[in-house]
């Protein structure tokens, strides 16, 4: 398991606009799901292609526009 510099430093290497200090104020959970995203973002699409959101947001998200 990546230690937390090691995840900051990884996740630059895909995101190399992130700062590393933004990213230190995550906790390692937090970071560890964020370059799971990225990683998955520079893999090829098609049918194996697969994304798992995780219990913290809910699947449709949206907001009410008053007219």
């Amino acid at each position: 398991m990546l230690n937390k510099n090691q995840l900051i430093d990884s996740i630059r290497q895909i995101n190399r606009t992130a700062k590393a200090e933004w990213l230190a104020m995550f906790d390692i959970s937090s970071l560890r799901h964020y370059l799971d995203n990225l990683q998955r973002t520079i893999e090829p699409r098609g049918t194996d292609s697969r994304w798992i959101r995780l219990g913290e947001t809910p699947p449709i998200i949206g907001r009410h526009v008053r007219g």
